[in-house]
Parts: structure tokens; C-alpha cells; sequence
């Protein structure tokens, strides 16, 4: 077996546990991927992060071809789109956690850098973060604006349904989202007294 392949499917694993376990990722909903060999592992359609296991991953080429007979979920375009805008990135996490979606829902938000910085962790650990302008789930409306947008920003904030965020592994993906939802928090919790 190929132990740099075992170590990044069991760094994903603890990663979807772990954020499904804190209630940042629901039900079949979140994706998350990593590349291996210039390949993309990426979570089958229908997965859930609570239960998630290392034969749930379908495998594709860099555009997009299947080596397995999994199906990806949906959402795949997002994630290539990542890999092939910014090649130094290993990993890309979507998820649909709470003050992400809360915040993305507000009106008249800073498009190019859309969460603002009232800490300094989320510049430190991801950047900035663009606002994709609501398309629908998995549908090539959506691909294409996030393709339009995808190297103009460090992080990404789907309108009304929440983050993509991009690590060179998955382990500083997972860092950068914690990071985005907690400043989507303290944006959101600041903005009910202001």
C-alpha cells in the first residue's frame, strides 16, 4: 500500500469526523477533497462526514476524467477548479457550517473580501475571502461564477450556502476553515449590537 496515500485519506477522515462531530457539517451535504499523484480524491456523492471511510472516495484525473467507479459529489467542478487556478493547493473543504451561511445571507457584503477582520487570524491562517453571488447547488450556473472568481481570493464564501476553502493538505484546509467560521461568528454576533 502507499503510506503517503493512507496518511492523507486518515488526516481526511479525521478531519470529516471531527467537523461533523462539532456540528460544522450536516447530514450528506459537505465534500471535501485532496489531490495524490495528480489525482483527485474526493468524496463520493451521498457521503456523510460523521461516518465517512476510506473506500468512500471517488478518484478523478486533473480534468475531471473517473479512475474509479465512484461517483463524486456534485460539487466536484468547485473543487477542480481550485487545483487547476492554484496548483500549490492540496486539498479543498466544503461544508455548510452555520455563521458561514448566516453571514453569506446578509445583504450588501464586500464581494472581494467579504468577512471582515475583526481578528487577525483569518488573514493569518487563509486570507481573503471572495462572495460567489448565489447559483444553485451543484448546478454549472454556480461552477461557472465560482470559475470567474476562483483567483481572485485565498477563500471562497458561497452566497447562502457556504464556505469553500483551499490548504496545501487537508490538516491546513481544516485550519483555515475553523478560522473562517469563527470570524463569521464574531462578524455575526458584532453585528446584532452595532
Amino acid at each position: 500500500m502507499d503510506k503517503t496515500l493512507d496518511k492523507k485519506l486518515d488526516n481526511a477522515i479525521w478531519v470529516a469526523h471531527s467537523l461533523f462531530q462539532r456540528g460544522k457539517a450536516s447530514g450528506s451535504v459537505a465534500n471535501l477533497s485532496f489531490v495524490h499523484e495528480d489525482k483527485m480524491y474526493i468524496t463520493a456523492s451521498g457521503t456523510c462526514f460523521g461516518t465517512l471511510k476510506a473506500d468512500e472516495f471517488a478518484v478523478m484525473d486533473m480534468d475531471g476524467n473517473p479512475y474509479n467507479e465512484k461517483k463524486p459529489s456534485k460539487e466536484w467542478p468547485l473543487h477542480l477548479s481550485v487545483f487547476q487556478a492554484k496548483p500549490s493547493t492540496g486539498a479543498v473543504l466544503h461544508v455548510h457550517s452555520t455563521y458561514s451561511v448566516l453571514w453569506s445571507c446578509l445583504p450588501d457584503l464586500n464581494e472581494s473580501d467579504c468577512i471582515p477582520d475583526h481578528t487577525p487570524y483569518l488573514k493569518m491562517k487563509l486570507g481573503t475571502v471572495g462572495l460567489i453571488p448565489y447559483e444553485k447547488p451543484g448546478s454549472q450556473e454556480l461552477f461557472n461564477e465560482f470559475e470567474k472568481r476562483v483567483k481572485e481570493n485565498d477563500g471562497w464564501l458561497l452566497s447562502h450556502h457556504g464556505p469553500v476553502v483551499p490548504g496545501n493538505d487537508i490538516m491546513e484546509a481544516f485550519f483555515a476553515l475553523e478560522e473562517l467560521e469563527e470570524s463569521a461568528h464574531i462578524a455575526w454576533e458584532l453585528q446584532k449590537i452595532t
